[in-house]
């Protein structure tokens, strides 16, 4: 707004100037005569309107023109502009015939050359900008955004300068699960087949769902959803992509030779606000993202390996999808600063696919957690025996809290008996 505002009054004093000087120097008293003589009669006026008004109406009518076409972006905006332009010179014909009608001389013609320099400069000046915008989308959005986004970003329906803004988003890290134990077991070929396998589909299926690719590397693939275009819907749009994607897992880990072949996922989903700009000073614009959810995401998606689960996400973004996701409490882990404690949940379905049987269980998992933190550890062991599902399915966050109490369970039994 304050860049356009700007350019606005430069142009709009520059035309003027330009108008002035011509009209000054009659370079263009060729031209004034026949406009005139259109609509007007000089002879028989007996007032003129003076060379000082006639400066003042130009400077207006250059400022907003340039403002017109400035403000209104290529499309239907930009014949909205073209209109209402062709109306305003029709106008100064008009106005001219008006004043005939009194006796009153107009010279319509410095006004008229106002409305066409100043249209022609905004509209140059806008063809660079979105030369250099153009250039910008391609380098920094190529291959980063989905097909749709990024024509909606090259023709302006999506809003984005390079100047940097705060972003309200959910960040998704994705990595492999037993990507360490594979890469020291495994052969380095097969693990950078496998991982750049992952990377691959993984990465396709965030851009597919409408998340920036941040990155995509052997560190993991980081998916940013509500960014470039702002969504109210990026956490419940992560948290059903992630879930999505866990499902997918699961189902491919019934079979081993997948589990042998580390398709494992683990995810971290993190909700909040980020910085994001682009860097232009070197010959290639570069988008710098930088912001806590970020580096949330990934500290939780390298938890998952500590606590057996699939994906970890706080309470905040667990506050903003608990009606569409079912989720159950983990722990409480230090956050990037030493003296934070966050709460972490795991999502494990889709509210509407969740059955009453799921339900019941993480709700028996719900209340193991907080036995156990009231230190009830033999009632947190009962609800965490009700948790267990079909013998098929490896719950290992279960299992992790199953190993803690035990030690504790039989020392209580050796204490009731004593």
């Amino acid at each position: 707004m304050k860049r356009s505002l700007i350019t606005t009054l430069i142009i709009g004093v520059a035309v003027a100037l330009i108008v002035g000087a011509l009209h000054a120097t009659k370079v263009i008293a060729g031209f004034e005569t026949v406009a005139a003589q259109l609509v007007t009669d000089y002879v028989t006026a007996t007032r003129v309107i003076g060379e000082k008004w006639q400066y003042v109406f130009v400077l207006l009518v250059a400022l907003g023109v340039a403002w017109l076409t400035l403000s209104n972006p290529a499309g239907a905006g930009r014949w909205r502009a073209l209109l209402l332009i062709g109306l305003l010179l029709v106008e100064l014909f008009g106005l001219a015939w008006v004043c005939s009608l009194y006796r009153v001389f107009f010279q319509p013609a410095p006004s008229v050359l106002a409305v066409v320099f100043a249209y022609l400069a905004a509209e140059g000046w806008s063809a660079f900008l979105r030369r250099n915008r153009s250039h910008l989308i391609r380098t920094v959005f190529a291959d980063r955004i989905s097909t749709d986004q990024f024509r909606r970003l090259s023709d302006g329906r999506i809003s984005f300068g390079a100047e940097a803004k705060t972003y309200d988003v959910s960040v998704v890290v994705c990595d492999i699960g037993n990507k360490l134990t594979f890469a020291e077991g495994g052969e380095p070929a097969a693990f950078t087949e496998t991982t750049a396998k992952f990377i691959r589909e993984t990465a396709a299926r965030l851009v597919e769902e409408g998340a920036y690719l941040q990155a995509a590397d052997g560190e993991g693939v980081v998916g940013v959803f509500g960014f470039p275009a702002p969504d109210p819907e990026h956490t419940q749009k992560a948290a059903r992509v992630v879930v999505d994607m866990i499902k997918n897992s699961r189902e491919q880990g019934e079979d081993k030779e997948k589990v042998a072949a580390s398709r494992d996922i683990r995810v971290g989903i993190s909700s909040g606000a980020i910085i994001a700009g682009a860097l232009q000073e070197s010959r290639r614009p570069l988008l710098l993202t930088s912001g806590e959810p970020i580096d949330l995401a990934r500290r939780f998606c390298a938890l998952n390996r500590f606590y057996g689960s699939r994906a970890l996400m706080e309470t905040a973004t667990f506050d903003r999808v608990s009606e569409a996701v079912v989720a159950r409490p983990i722990d409480f882990v230090s956050g990037l600063n030493s003296h934070d404690r966050l709460e972490v949940y795991e999502p494990l379905w889709l509210a509407a696919e969740a059955g009453p049987e799921r339900l019941a269980q993480r709700d028996s998992f719900w209340s193991g957690v907080v036995l156990y933190r009231e230190k009830r550890w033999a009632e947190a062991y009962a609800e965490f025996q009700k948790a267990r599902g079909s013998e098929t399915e490896d719950d290992l966050p279960l299992e992790f809290y199953l190993r803690r109490l035990e030690p504790l369970i039989l020392q209580l039994t050796q204490w009731t008996q004593e």
